[in-house]
């Protein structure tokens, strides 16, 4: 008998599977997992389904802590995203929080394009204003794809910059807490990421680090 079109009942067996295979190579696996949570990684990346972040740096469950969200934003005023980012940092000393974007990212486009997608737009709106204030540089390329691709960098290193900004991150670095960020892009063609060389470990290195990694986006 064929199972009805709405059950799911493929991905419990698929996930019965995948427990019994962790358990076969490491039995205390499960154990040691729901004792605590320690991951180095805080990641912000995008809620797109190609882009699976502890698949892509090859870590297990309970190695990275994620933050996804419509075109990898970190909102100031999000209380959900910052909460993360909060947390993340006092609670569990995370040592490093990477901002993640993809190439082809429907969030940019969508901001490029003007399109309206519904309850989303006011959130897209946040990437429409990376796309304003670094229309000079976009406004230079005559290749759509090449503006797309750009987009997706420039909205990487914005988000980056509101991380360093952030209370908390500002807090952890003044009391001397070892933390850094990192902005990365991630190509869904070959499944490649790529530093882009905004990386910050303290606050007076934002904003050298910021137009020195702008600069490299320009001539990229």
């Amino acid at each position: 008998m064929s199972l009805p079109t709405h059950s799911l009942a493929h991905l419990l067996e698929a996930n019965r599977q995948w427990s019994e295979s962790v358990r076969a190579k490491d039995p205390q696996f499960f154990e040691r997992l729901a004792a605590q949570q320690t991951p180095e990684l805080l990641w912000i990346g995008c809620s797109d389904s190609r882009v699976p972040a502890n698949q892509i740096v090859g870590l297990a469950p309970g190695e990275v802590f994620v933050h996804r969200n419509v075109g990898n934003v970190v909102a100031r005023g999000d209380l959900n995203g910052q909460s993360v980012l909060q947390f993340a940092v006092d609670v569990l000393k995370v040592r490093h929080v990477i901002v993640c974007g993809h190439y082809g990212c429907g969030g940019v486009l969508a901001a490029l394009e003007q399109r309206s997608l519904g309850l989303v737009d006011g959130w897209i709106q946040h990437i429409r204003e990376v796309r304003t204030r670094h229309a000079a540089l976009l406004g230079a390329l005559l290749d759509r794809d090449q503006v797309v691709a750009r987009l997706c960098e420039l909205n990487v290193l914005e988000q980056v910059t509101h991380v360093a900004t952030a209370d908390a991150v500002r807090q952890a670095w003044k009391h001397g807490q070892e933390l850094s960020v990192h902005g990365w892009i991630y190509d869904i063609h070959d499944g490649r990421l790529r530093d882009l060389g905004l990386t910050l470990a303290r606050a007076e290195d934002l904003e050298p680090a910021r137009r020195a990694a702008l600069a490299q986006a320009g001539r990229a």
